[in-house]
């Protein structure tokens, strides 16, 4: 059989740094931080007082009516109005395509955990009585999303969300990739959304000493490779791409971004929340992309990782890079836009690969920001692009993403 090649005909976003992929392409290159105080909760009682949130967020202001917001989770919101750019960015014609052959596969960590936790906490305050909204359920589950796009379009193809953690939104575009390589589908909305900036998220994380607590430097918190860094800082939004069969996309006249060459997907069988410390199934997911996508290490230009700013990961990764990609390690760019973004939790795949693309679009490597003081454990002849942009060539980008669970998930992207 032979495998269809798939191109990215559409973008769509809405997160920490920006309400438009314009905006957000802008902000990565100047490396603006979107790290702000909560204003969603009373965080008076919390050990971490600040996160990246969505700015200046209104539903009513994306085409979404006050009625219909309020039957959507803020995590659908962002899905929503992230896929609705994509397909128009895309200039998807729904009066003339095959809609059977449209699908959507959505990513998302934990879904509506701010409904969840909403009405759990009126059921206490309300002495025991159970009453509960009849959106409760359909506002909650994860993959209601993918449900909400496809309703509103249409879209009668391939349908459903991908759970695998912080992995979830690259887990969903390595599907798409392989359901429309197979000839399942011509087109496939996929991306992924979080609104995880609640009590019990924020507490939760805390309670893992995963979360970053200082307060006091909010907006630099955030800081990979870092010997300072103290843990993630927690984002939110949502991304969308459209992945299209390539002979479909060129008949159409499409735009077309970037070509998907090479997926990955492994599992640490380690530990529920710390990576392996050699960076195993990290390894694993970058030789798949590669071996999948038949191109060697040195054709790579720039590395979209992980990198959380969290003690172990930011090491295990650099680890796993320098096994798979030798000498070459040393002469191709690094970076993590989580400095600026914060961390997506099962948007973050998504929102990254669209930073590849910003990569590859203007030439230009976005920054790890907030870097001061150097970690022994880390090896600084590594280029990893700190606090401030490079301009670069960029003709083959990677995107890593791993969740806990020890789920690992990578994404190749080429131009064309």
């Amino acid at each position: 059989m032979q495998l269809k090649r798939v191109v990215i005909t559409g973008l769509g976003t809405i997160n920490p740094l920006g309400n438009s992929v314009e905006e957000y392409f802008n902000n990565l290159e100047k490396g603006v931080s979107g790290a702000v105080p909560i204003t969603l909760f009373d965080v008076t009682h919390f050990k971490t007082k600040f996160a990246c949130e969505v700015k200046d967020f209104d539903p009513t202001q994306y085409g979404i009516d006050r009625k219909e917001a309020r039957k959507l989770d803020r995590y659908a919101q962002f899905a929503v109005i992230a896929a609705d750019q994509a397909v128009a960015d895309s200039h998807i014609d729904t009066e003339k395509e095959n809609l059977d052959r449209i699908g959507v596969i959505w990513g998302s960590g934990i879904g509506g955990i701010t409904t969840l936790s909403q009405e759990v906490k009126s059921y206490v305050e309300g002495g025991l009585i159970p009453r509960f909204s009849p959106f409760l359920v359909p506002k909650m589950i994860a993959d209601i999303a993918a449900g909400h796009i496809s309703m509103k379009y249409g879209f009668r193809g391939p349908n459903y969300t991908t759970v695998s953690a912080c992995a979830s939104s690259t887990n969903a575009m390595c599907d798409a990739f392989n359901l429309i390589r197979l000839g399942k589908a011509n087109m496939i909305v996929t991306g992924g959304s979080e609104a995880g900036i609640c009590e019990p998220s924020i507490g939760g994380f805390n309670a893992a000493q995963a979360l970053s607590t200082n307060n006091e430097q909010a907006s630099t918190a955030s800081r990979p490779f870092d010997v300072t860094r103290d843990g993630f800082v927690m984002g939110e939004g949502g991304a969308s791409l459209v992945f299209e069969e390539y002979e479909h996309a060129v008949a159409r006249g499409a735009k077309i971004y970037a070509e998907v060459v090479g997926s990955g997907l492994s599992a640490d069988a380690y530990h529920i929340t710390a990576p392996h410390p050699e960076g195993v199934g990290a390894i694993s997911v970058m030789r798949q992309a590669l071996d999948e996508a038949g191109l060697q290490p040195e054709d790579v230009d720039y590395i979209n990782v992980h990198g959380t700013s969290t003690p172990l990961g930011d090491i295990a990764e650099l680890k796993a890079i320098k096994v798979v990609f030798g000498e070459h390690a040393y002469k191709l760019n690094i970076s993590s836009t989580k400095s600026m973004t914060g961390h997506l939790l099962g948007a973050a795949g998504a929102v990254e690969t669209i930073a590849c693309i910003f990569a590859m679009q203007r030439s230009v490597i976005p920054p790890t920001i907030n870097f001061e003081q150097e970690d022994p454990e880390i090896d600084y002849k590594l280029n990893l692009t700190l606090n401030k942009a490079q301009k670069r060539t960029v003709n083959v980008a990677l995107s890593n993403t791993f969740g806990f669970g020890g789920h690992n998930s990578s994404i190749l992207l080429k131009k064309i």
